[in-house]
């Protein structure tokens, strides 16, 4: 009795296959997204905004996650910080050439506002026409993607010359803004800045970019939610919002995280992922899961309680027809589900739990999605169209295809990070 190899025309038979899905997935949802356009063009102009939103959380949550790990100087999460960092460049350019499509179809489909001619004539716009005005939407949406993309792309840089310090290959090049910000770093927090050690002085970068990073990270990311999704209805009032986004965000990134470094574990390609890696995603996994049930019921609450017509009616509106039973589906699915299951410790380990876990969450997270969106044009309830598939997979499926193509040019794990032994040894 003999045992089955599989040789390596085998291997790169079946990776051809594995990475031929997402070229496969535009193709449907490039299809499936223009007979959409066709038959309904508001449909198609917020279900494609779902579907961007929804991404767009993937990105920046991934980006958070990076910026973390190097603020807390974090040992951990090295072995999976590079596919992390990769995630996060979908912001720029590829997200941001997502968008155009929605500046096209905001004036006309997407948000009522832009329809106003005088500000004055609704009271709720004109207190916020400093921001809800076309030239700054369309010239705050374009700096945003900007911002992402300097900051995603200038971590990824370092992080990839750290691979190579004290090779031929290292560059190591600082642009002009860095030379400012290492200036002062070294200069008026009299911090040291070892320009001679090629690893010290890649691992200094990242932790300068994350440092300013983190706090513009948080004031972008509210915009981005406040402009993008929370303008469909300008009247709502809420200091929680871009918390609210941002938790959920993250809840999604931590299982995606988790889904990548198993695959990629399962395939041979990332050894050093141990159970450590699991476990902590694991935990904060059912941190956010709490975390966004905080939120979401504090905002809640407070609107509520306080009973003002130009924020209770968002509430009203998603208890109205059967979007209750979506209110329900979100307290029950989003937090009750996977907060009790998570709670025990072995659970975290046990892939046969943790599996459907995380692909619930990516589920319910859609769902947080289209629930924010949907009911602007479907007050009744939900109403799915072919185009919310369509827009998924054309988007994700392009997103995906640019990360396997990212993931396979450079080294899957990090290999010159300094944390990185602590993470093997610690398994």
């Amino acid at each position: 009795m003999s045992d089955a190899v599989t040789t390596p025309a085998q291997d790169s038979e079946e990776s051809t296959n594995w990475r031929s899905i997402p070229q496969i997935a535009v193709v449907f949802g490039l299809v499936l997204c223009m007979y959409g356009l066709v038959q309904d063009k508001q449909q198609f102009a917020f279900s494609y905004l779902t579907a961007f939103m929804f991404f767009l959380s993937l990105g920046l949550g991934s980006l958070f996650m990076v910026l973390i790990h190097h603020l807390f100087d974090a040992g951990w999460s090295a072995p999976i910080r590079r596919y992390l960092e990769h995630f996060s460049c979908l912001l720029f350019p590829w997200l941001g050439v997502a968008f155009i499509p929605i500046g096209f179809m905001a004036p006309d489909y997407i948000y009522p506002w832009m329809q106003v001619a005088d500000p004055h004539e609704d009271h709720a716009l004109y207190v916020k026409k400093a921001l809800f005005n076309k030239p700054t939407w369309y010239a705050a949406s374009t700096l945003l993607f900007l911002f992402w993309g300097w900051l995603t792309h200038r971590l990824r840089y370092w992080s990839l010359q750290q691979d190579k310090s004290g090779t031929a290959e290292f560059e190591g090049k600082l642009m002009f803004p860095e030379h400012l910000i290492a200036s002062f770093y070294k200069n008026f927090q009299g911090l040291p800045f070892e320009k001679d050690n090629q690893q010290v002085l890649c691992t200094r970068m990242m932790r300068i970019h994350a440092a300013y990073g983190v706090v513009l990270f948080a004031f972008t990311l509210t915009l981005g939610a406040i402009l993008w999704m929370k303008s469909i209805q300008h009247q709502f009032f809420s200091t929680m919002y871009g918390v609210y986004y941002f938790a959920g965000s993250v809840w999604l990134t931590i299982s995606t995280a988790w889904i990548t470094a198993r695959v990629l574990k399962a395939k041979g390609l990332l050894p050093q992922v141990h159970n450590l890696q699991f476990y902590h995603l694991g935990t904060m996994l059912l941190a956010f899961t709490v975390f966004y049930a905080y939120i979401h019921f504090s905002q809640y609450f407070l609107i509520w309680n306080a009973a003002v017509p130009e924020e209770t009616f968002w509430y009203v509106l998603r208890e109205q027809g059967t979007w209750a039973y979506v209110s329900w589906a979100l307290i029950i699915g989003h937090f009750l589900i996977p907060f009790l299951t998570l709670l025990r410790i072995d659970v975290k380990l046990t892939n046969k739990v943790m599996v459907p876990v995380f692909i619930w969450v990516i589920l319910m997270h859609y769902m947080d999605m289209y629930f924010n969106m949907m009911p602007e044009i479907h007050p009744d309830g939900p109403s799915p169209a072919v185009a919310d598939l369509g827009a998924l997979l054309l988007i994700g499926g392009t997103l995906i295809w640019v990360f396997m193509r990212s993931l396979f040019s450079h080294p899957i794990c990090p290999l010159r990070d300094p944390r990185m032994g602590e993470a093997i040894e610690h398994h």
